[in-house]
């Protein structure tokens, strides 16, 4: 059982709310004998889209622009190859530069993931806006990040160092799918042609050396001897030549961007952890404030109820004792009609 039945019915499913996603996925896999395979295929294949994994939140919210603005994605790959190339070439200038655009790119994607979110059902906090912004990042940083994000089948979230590939163990939904297949893989880290490979520079500055020592004979016709040839070679190992240092400034530009561009991320991480706290101690001495009301309130209510009690007591008594004086006032009203109408003798 190949896994093109299997994506062919995990597309739809990581496509839709969050909140849907568990009974169409239990739908999906009672369907599966629509898919016209054998029986133990279909048994199989069941097995599968059952086993399938609800997404993190954050992963949720990158799937949802690779299924709605995929244009977005595309874009933060094609940033990412942009930027690999101008750190294969040491390029300090446009790595500046294109630091300042992923900067911009990633807070548009992160936006547009949060008013995709909310348009399928699910706000997503700060913390899972910054989850998606790492995983965008990591996408701009290796290659297979980046197809894992465009797959639409993402399950948790993504990062990266700068130095190492980027971990995709488990981070596709699909296994054989060409996410997954790029995870297994993995890239090449953008250093490493320059560290692991010799400057062209440094072996061509041996060539005249070694074709002095191998060439024709001196003025005197005398063969050369060794002693040129080996000092030539072992200069060659020692001094740096121009083209290794330029190298070498070049990747110091590189790390001082690198450098700059985390400052002004823990910069911003510190300024909202301030405005947070802030908020957070707003909100506590409101609580705070409302409940001493809420005490205030409740003291008062519970002695105006005596009040009422007693009030209600001294009414009640007090219209028992009227009711008792109008009768006494009918009974002497009557006494004396009485007497008014008996002749005196």
């Amino acid at each position: 059982m190949g896994s093109r039945e299997l994506a062919g019915i995990a597309g739809p499913l990581y496509a839709l709310p969050y909140g849907e996603f568990v009974a169409a996925r239990t739908a999906a896999a009672k369907e599966v004998s629509s898919v016209g395979v054998t029986a133990a295929e279909q048994r199989a294949l069941a097995a599968e889209v059952r086993a399938l994994p609800k997404p993190s939140l954050a992963a949720w919210a990158v799937n949802m622009l690779a299924a709605h603005s995929p244009e977005i994605l595309r874009e933060v790959a094609g940033l990412g190859t942009s930027m690999q190339e101008a750190q294969d070439a040491l390029n300090a200038a446009d790595l500046r530069l294109l630091a300042q655009q992923r900067r911009q790119l990633l807070a548009s994607a992160v936006k547009a993931a949060h008013a995709l979110a909310a348009q399928h059902g699910r706000a997503i906090s700060a913390a899972v806006a910054t989850e998606v912004e790492q995983t965008l990042r990591a996408a701009t940083a290796d290659p297979g990040a980046a197809a894992a994000v465009q797959s639409g089948w993402l399950l948790r979230g993504l990062s990266a160092d700068g130095v190492d590939v980027v971990d995709l163990t488990g981070a596709v939904a699909v296994p054989g799918s060409q996410a997954a297949a790029a995870a297994g893989t993995g890239a090449v880290p953008a250093t490493a042609g320059v560290r692991g490979t010799q400057p062209a520079s440094a072996a061509r500055g041996t060539e005249p050396a070694h074709r002095t020592a191998q060439g024709g004979g001196t003025a005197g016709g005398k063969p050369p001897t060794e002693q040129p040839r080996l000092r030539a070679v072992g200069t060659a190992r020692v001094t740096p030549t121009p083209s290794a240092v330029e190298r070498a400034r070049a990747g110091l530009e590189a790390a001082e961007v690198a450098a700059a561009e985390a400052d002004e991320e823990a910069g911003r991480a510190a300024a909202e952890l301030a405005e947070a706290t802030a908020e957070t101690t707003l909100l506590a001495d409101e609580v705070r404030e409302l409940r001493r009301r809420l005490d205030t309130a409740e003291a008062g209510l519970k002695t105006a109820r005596k009040r009422h009690e007693l009030a209600a007591a001294l009414a009640q008594q007090t219209a028992r004792a009227a009711d008792r004086q109008r009768r006494k006032e009918v009974l002497a009203r009557e006494r004396v009609l009485r007497l008014g109408n008996t002749p005196e003798e």
